[in-house]
């Protein structure tokens, strides 16, 4: 473990390895959906998805925040190599999530019941929300371990720690779902009659709510080894601290309370948008249109359980670059290196937007061969999940660029803007979901329109207040333009490939794998071609002096 400012590497190749680990774990997550999906059925996951978004928002306002936010304060000391101060604070943060985890967690097992009686949440739903409550307690402890490490500058061990977690929830998940339905039904089978299906499709969903619980648990046990292999390093370095002063744990605490709360508002507003899409749609419609239960679920699974959980794997990588980035942003601020800020703003936004555009214009070319890749759908379910997918490929570009300006602005000190934009674009992404669901026959592509309204309003009004915020201007052409040509021509050779392949084959799994391989190299070729990524960004990424060996060896780059 090494303070940023010894590190060899950028942050561009810290982001990378984070976001190579958020990228694993979605795709770990999305391949045990199929089997999951094929346990509990659409209604299971239609069950489980709606009580997940509740289960997000306590993570949220309690929990989620808290390696971001420590990070930036760590971070900060260590920038004055203030490493007792540094230690200090972490010890702090870990009694602060320790007391609001505890709370929230009981908030969250006692709530689901008074949110069942006010008819917010069904019975069943209500039973999923408990089996979450446990994993919000154990969640905190760990966001303080992995902020601390990326605030020395250090993703792999928050790497490592989300895919074994990942790994443990796929397993536990689905084990889980199929003990408590064959303990509750005595047989896999599904059952003719509706409160069967019901029941066998609560029990399920009950079971992969607690494979979350296993998979924190397991990556809290990971980053707790790797802090006691470190823990010599750290007292040396405490002890080696000639800084005068020592900040006492009543001012740490009241510092911690001050950053996190911002970012606790900012990202339990930002992620609010799911959350009251699922009470529009599966609570508030169906009442207003007499809607029957399985239906309306059956339909959300399809949404929110494959076509939002599709598109949400691209953005792993904005995710990833703003973890980086906070830390990093905030020394510099903090060192008054505004010219150093600029240029590290600026590159993370085109790094980001090379890798969201061709995977936005990727997802929207081939949805139905990659929806049916990863899940067995029935054809009417399949259409569904394709068209939602098709309409959501947009707002991963909005996503991508919101989700990262978001945190930029956390890094420069504007920690409330992001919150008075994400409200802005709630209101009116609510009022164009009621409106739609009203007024129009769209049904479910009401919330896909109204989810990509606030993904763009978000983007607009984030990347005006980096520019304010910041002064500076993005350059254009090699950021966005090029990309998207790139994009284009990506785009129609990964779906021509598909089709000729599927008439000679008769394999769509065969024909999307080798679709999205020739994506990538045509991607890769067009960019280089068009001028829109230098030899110097190109080596900036992972491994990427491999990639300028190649792209050299290929006559693309001289």
């Amino acid at each position: 473990m090494s303070d940023n400012g010894n590190r060899k590497n950028s942050f561009i190749v810290q982001a990378g390895i984070l976001a190579a680990a958020g990228i694993i774990s979605r795709m770990i997550g999305l391949l045990y959906r199929g089997p999951l999906h094929s346990v509990i059925g659409d209604l299971g996951l239609g069950y489980y998805q709606s009580a997940h978004n509740y289960y997000t928002i306590i993570l949220l306002i309690s929990s989620y925040s808290i390696p971001s936010a420590i990070s930036k304060v760590i971070a900060q000391k260590l920038a004055l190599r203030e490493y007792r101060n540094a230690h200090r604070i972490f010890r702090c943060a870990l009694w602060y999530v320790l007391g609001v985890g505890g709370a929230a967690s009981l908030l969250l097992f006692f709530g689901a019941g008074f949110l069942n009686g006010a008819e917010v949440l069904s019975a069943q739903e209500a039973s999923v929300l408990r089996a979450f409550a446990p994993t919000i307690f154990v969640y905190g402890i760990l966001g303080v371990l992995r902020g601390y490490f990326q605030a020395h500058g250090s993703m792999v061990q928050t790497s490592v720690s989300q895919i074994l977690e990942q790994i443990a929830n796929a397993v536990v998940s689905v084990g889980a779902a199929c003990l408590l339905i064959k303990l509750a039904m005595g047989t896999m089978e599904v059952p003719v009659d509706k409160e069967g299906q019901i029941t066998r499709a609560a029990r399920g969903a009950v079971g992969s709510a607690l494979g979350a619980g296993a998979g924190v648990l397991v990556a809290l046990l990971f980053m707790a080894a790797v802090y006691m292999l470190n823990r010599d390093t750290i007292n040396r370095r405490i002890k080696g601290d000639r800084h005068v002063g020592t900040d006492s744990y009543k001012s740490i605490m009241r510092m911690i309370v001050m950053v996190v709360t911002p970012f606790i508002l900012s990202t339990a507003v930002y992620n609010l948008s799911g959350t009251i899409n699922n009470t529009v749609y599966t609570q508030w419609f169906p009442a207003v249109r007499k809607l029957d239960e399985v239906v309306v679920y059956s339909k959300w699974s399809a949404f929110s359980g494959q076509a939002l959980t599709i598109s949400n794997i691209p953005i792993a990588f904005a995710t990833a670059m703003a973890s980086a980035m906070i830390p990093s942003v905030a020394k510099m601020v903090s060192a008054n290196d505004w010219e150093g800020a600029r240029e590290k703003i600026g590159l993370a936004v085109k790094t980001v937007m090379l890798i969201s555009i061709p995977c936005a214009v990727g997802l929207f070319a081939l949805a139905r061969p990659v929806t049916g890749l990863l899940f067995h759908n029935t054809q009417e379910t399949e259409d569904l999940a394709t068209r939602l997918l098709m309409a959501l490929s947009l707002s991963v570009v909005f996503y991508a660029l919101s989700t990262l300006n978001s945190s930029i602005l956390q890094g420069l000190g504007k920690v409330n803007t992001p919150i008075l934009n994400a409200g802005i674009a709630l209101a009116v992404q609510t009022v164009t979901a009621v409106v739609l669901l009203l007024f129009t026959e769209l049904d479910l592509y009401s919330i896909a329109i109204a989810n990509t309204l606030y993904s763009g309003i978000m983007c607009l009004l984030n990347q005006r207040a980096v520019w304010k915020a910041a002064d500076y201007r993005q350059e254009m052409m090699r950021t966005f333009v090029i990309p998207f040509l790139a994009s284009l021509c990506m785009g129609g050779a990964a779906w021509a490939t598909y089709e000729s392949l599927l008439l000679f084959t008769s394999s769509p799994r065969v024909s999307v794998v080798v679709a999205i391989l020739l994506a990538v190299v045509v991607y890769f070729a067009m960019l280089l071609l068009m001028r829109g990524i230098s030899e110097e960004e190109l080596r900036g990424f992972p491994k990427g002096y491999l990639l300028v060996r190649l792209a050299k060896r290929c006559g693309l780059m001289r």
